[in-house]
């Protein structure tokens, strides 16, 4: 009992041969060793329990071993290695920045520096965690770090390498120690197993080195306490059961009645799992990396990436083809939801009970997805770059043009509702945006399309009822009073007066494009107004624009006077009996 020592320590490493998991950076520091390549400050920074403290002690005992080997490795047998290996060597100084980080502490330190070795070559101070010294200290530490003894070598170690200060990375040599990889942990393991006399299955030593989350000390830890549980068997079932780990059993069982979309299934077996006392957000986040791995297994080049035995990832692999791409994004998509909001939520088990619900609907939404058919089909039009071009070569209208827009005689059509006048194929924006001539070009067409198809349907007689400019003008300001829906043509209307011509053509004389326009829109409804009105199916109209110099002005006091008297006469004889002057 009192000779057991932990498996992290009993199988620490004490050569670079036996570091696991990090056999780029052990060759560089071999290489240096056997080259005598050696700086004086190196910065090994990475996470917990990856070998940085063990490389760190095996690179001092190196470079003060009197009898290296050619491959740059520690002899063991001279007297600096076996005064190491004994823990009695005054050239290897340790310190804990996390417990000594004050300024008194860098400059015992500093003291200790100035000291030769008294055997082997370096004196090397591997300093332990040392991004938690103080900001003096570390500014205290600087000028022996930049400028030490020729016989003086730094080693320091750090898992944050970001709270060191700049000046410091500037001045070492940075290795950045990766996680190790499960398979290497697990094949330590089974060494570590075969050396304590243990069986071990596979499966089980996957799951530790999960566990461990890339530490090999975290997995020798874990590794002692599953090895006194089971008393020397080690299996997948104790392993779970030990650590609290959730069988990958359950995660199967609950894809299996998400892609069959048993809701009912998936809340007992959620139920079962909570009722073991796991975690709810242990439950979701192994849930998504569950996903997670299916996705990967569905693709041979991405089943590296799975860290498993081989029994467990050929069920993946059986699983994983059962699982469309998109029911797995998904799904993935879904846990990490329900993960970022477990935290916040008020009642959590109705949170994973309301993501499995969701997520049992997803293989039937699909189904669902795959038997719609598309109802609406695209309708080709003209692209805005088309009509732009074809727009910007066609020249503007003249300002005095005069247009005619006709109708055959013999139409009869049912004059529709003033309040919501009908635009063939023409809107305000195009006449907006484009020059009048293309828009006046497409109201002719459209007008004499519908009506010459409604020719050929109807055989009514011509009317040629004549009639006066004074009925002209009633019927013309009758659906002007009409127009409800439309102010502005109303408007329009109101301030035009119609001159009837020969060939019962009126003219309309407008002042601007916009009204011109907006008489085009709407010329079908008001022709067919005023034919019907007059009896007329023969009456046209013409727009005609003002010339610039045909503005009206306002008149001035003598404008006025010199037309009233020109139709009263009387006027002038007012104004001469009682000597008045207009204003």
């Amino acid at each position: 009992m009192d000779n057991y020592i932990v498996s992290a320590r009993k199988y620490r490493p004490s050569t670079f041969r036996n570091v696991v998991g990090q056999k780029s950076l052990t060759t560089t520091l071999k290489n240096a060793i056997a080259n005598n390549k050696l700086a004086h400050a190196y910065l090994f920074c990475g996470p917990r329990g990856v070998g940085k403290t063990s490389c760190a002690r095996i690179f001092a005992k190196t470079i003060n071993c009197l009898q290296p080997t050619a491959e740059g490795e520690a002899c063991n047998a001279c007297e600096s290695c076996i005064a190491f290996n004994e823990q009695r060597s005054y050239n290897i100084h340790e310190l804990d920045a996390a417990s000594n980080n004050s300024v008194d502490d860098i400059r015992t330190l500093i003291d200790q520096v100035r000291i030769p070795p008294a055997l082997g070559k370096y004196k090397v101070f591997i300093i332990d965690e040392v991004h938690m010294l103080s900001a003096a200290a570390f500014n205290a530490f600087l000028k022996t770090l930049e400028e030490p003894p020729h016989h003086a070598l730094f080693i320091l170690a750090t898992t944050e390498k970001h709270k060191v200060l700049p000046t410091i990375l500037s001045r070492c040599q940075i290795y950045d120690f990766s996680r190790i990889s499960i398979s290497d942990m697990v094949e330590h393991l089974e060494y570590v197993a075969s050396q304590e006399g243990a069986t071990a299955e596979a499966e089980a030593l996957n799951v530790i080195a999960q566990k461990a989350d890339g530490g090999m000390r975290d997995a020798l830890s874990i590794f002692d306490q599953v090895l006194s549980f089971t008393n020397g068997n080690i299996t997948y079932q104790a392993v779970i059961d030990n650590l609290n780990v959730l069988d990958y059993e359950y995660y199967f069982r609950l894809t299996d009645a998400m892609l069959t979309g048993n809701v009912r299934e998936a809340i007992l077996i959620l139920n079962e799992i909570l009722s073991k006392g796991f975690d709810g957000q242990n439950i979701i986040t192994g849930l998504a990396s569950h996903f997670r791995d299916l996705l990967i297994c569905r693709d041979e080049a991405t089943l590296v990436l799975f860290e498993v035995g081989a029994s467990i990832r050929e069920r993946y692999k059986e699983t994983a083809k059962r699982c469309p791409e998109q029911f797995l994004y998904k799904a993935i998509e879904l846990a990490n939801s329900c993960d970022l909001n477990y935290r916040i939520s008020r009642n959590k088990r109705l949170l994973l009970e309301l993501t499995l619900i969701q997520l049992c609907q997803l293989s039937k939404s699909q189904s669902d997805d795959s038997k719609k058919k598309r109802l609406i089909e695209p309708v080709d039009g003209v692209s805005p770059q088309n009509q732009t071009q074809n727009q910007a070569q066609t020249p503007p209208p003249a300002q005095n043009a005069v247009v005619t827009t006709q109708m055959p005689a013999s139409a009869s059509v049912a004059p529709p509702p003033p309040s919501q006048p009908y635009t063939p194929g023409f809107s305000k924006k195009n006449v907006a945006q484009g020059p009048v001539s293309t828009s006046i070009k497409k109201i002719e067409e459209e007008i004499n399309k519908p009506q010459n198809q409604s020719i050929a349907s109807d055989t009514e007689k011509e009317q040629t009822t004549p009639f006066d400019n004074e009925a002209l003008k009633n019927a013309w300001n009758g659906y002007a009073e009409a127009l409800e829906g439309n102010a502005y043509l109303k408007g329009i209307m109101d301030n035009c007066t119609p001159d009837l011509q020969e060939d019962f053509h009126f003219e309309i004389a407008i002042h601007n494009p916009g009204q011109r326009d907006e008489l085009l829109n709407n010329s079908i409804h008001i022709l067919t107004h005023l034919r019907s009105q007059l009896k007329n199916s023969r009456v046209q109209m013409r727009i005609r624009m003002l010339e610039t110099n045909e503005k009206k002005l306002a008149y001035t006091s003598a404008d006025k006077y010199e037309h009233l008297s020109a139709v009263n006469p009387l006027l002038n004889k007012l104004k001469d009996e009682f000597n008045l002057m207009p204003d």
